[in-house]
């Protein structure tokens, strides 16, 4: 069954053109020029991902996707002019899944709409055992939940998926690429903003200090290492 894409942009011509680039790759494709109709549109026919442009016209992007947020768990993909590091974060503590600056690849974008598209679909490869202990750490896949010293962290899915992916290899140091490839897919190697800012999340519920982690430690001009046993005190 074809997914289908919702495209929301005020721009007639790039609405589209990607409606028309997605119809050849085999989604259904519908467009809204605005957040409003967009949100209407959401409970009639929801999508299976929104492509939603930041700088509308009346309600801007970031307030949509909060809207989006509180009515559908729906993938969705900030396509935007703006193109500084602080705005992909911005975007992405808004709750993004993915930010593409605008002028883009039409193979580029599928490419990232299929990636977004497998992480809803597809969770990171879980061990045979259904419980995971590191430490005072323990992962218990069946019921989607994680502890630290038996109090239950409050993780989104994405943080969930990284976590596991640190339990996982415990002490040791994994490079960046190998996360983004782990968590996200292939298709985000090279391009780290979004794993520095789950990270940060991520560290925000474990660390006692997140200014200064121990549990997850910066290796420079590496990656990450997941300490197993905190340093003595």
């Amino acid at each position: 069954m074809a997914n289908k894409v919702l495209i929301v942009d005020d721009d007639t011509l790039m609405r589209r053109s990607l409606a028309f680039s997605f119809e050849k790759s085999g989604f259904i494709a519908s467009t809204a020029e605005n957040a409003e109709d967009a949100l209407a549109m959401l409970q009639i026919d929801p999508p299976d991902i929104i492509l939603l442009d930041i700088g509308l016209p009346g309600m801007d992007g970031l307030d949509a996707i909060q809207e989006i947020r509180e009515k559908r768990d729906l993938p969705v993909i900030f396509l935007t002019a703006r193109r500084s590091g602080s705005d992909q974060v911005t975007g992405l503590n808004a709750g993004a899944d993915d930010y593409i600056s605008k002028p883009f690849e039409f193979e580029v974008l599928l490419a990232r709409v299929k990636a977004v598209l497998r992480r809803h679909e597809t969770p990171v490869k879980e061990p045979a055992s259904k419980v995971l202990h590191v430490g005072d750490l323990m992962i218990d896949f069946s019921q989607h939940l994680a502890t630290i010293s038996d109090k239950q962290l409050e993780l989104s899915p994405k943080e969930f998926d990284l976590l596991t992916a640190f339990a996982l290899e415990p002490d040791c140091v994994i490079n960046t690429d190998t996360l983004l490839k782990r968590v996200w897919g292939a298709e985000y190697a090279g391009e780290p903003q979004v794993l520095y800012v789950h990270i940060r999340w991520l560290r925000s519920k474990i660390e006692k200090d997140p200014d200064k982690p121990e549990r997850i430690v910066t290796v420079r001009a590496v990656g990450y290492r997941f300490n197993s046993q905190l340093p003595a005190k």
